[in-house]
């Protein structure tokens, strides 16, 4: 098996630290969110980039080079969380959401993305940490 295979393979997950398994799954979950606020008619998203963004830096902090996976797994949700606190702040756009009962899928595809954000953060803090205790 070639070192690029061995690098792409369950076996390469399963080394993963618990840290970086809940950063990654928050991204997705974050993406995941995203995408269910699209297709419920949110016009908070125009565009799929966020969740490919998102989805990207997942494969990349899964499977990309140790030194700087856990700065992409906690920059990039830090980033969005606080884009979203700011526009929230501004606009009242995703807490509108976020609280219309009328509007189940949406409030879902919100309470996931914040739950997904929260947990991308957590795990990449701990990472980032983790990270510069072994220096």
């Amino acid at each position: 098996m070639s070192s690029q295979a061995r690098a792409i393979s369950l076996e390469a997950v399963k080394g993963l630290s618990t840290a970086t398994k809940v950063n990654v799954a928050g991204l997705v979950l974050t993406a995941a969110g995203m995408l269910k606020q699209i297709a419920a008619g949110s016009t908070l998203y125009p565009s799929l980039t966020g969740p490919i963004v998102l989805i990207a830096a997942a494969i990349f902090v899964t499977f990309g080079p140790g030194r700087w996976t856990p700065w992409a797994g906690l920059v990039l949700p830090l980033v969005l969380g606080v884009g979203a606190i700011v526009a929230a702040i501004m606009t009242g756009g995703f807490i509108a959401q976020l609280t219309d009962a009328g509007k189940p899928a949406l409030v879902l595809g919100s309470l996931v993305q914040v739950i997904g954000l929260i947990a991308a953060i957590g795990g990449g803090v701990v990472m980032v940490l983790d990270r510069n205790k072994t220096r």
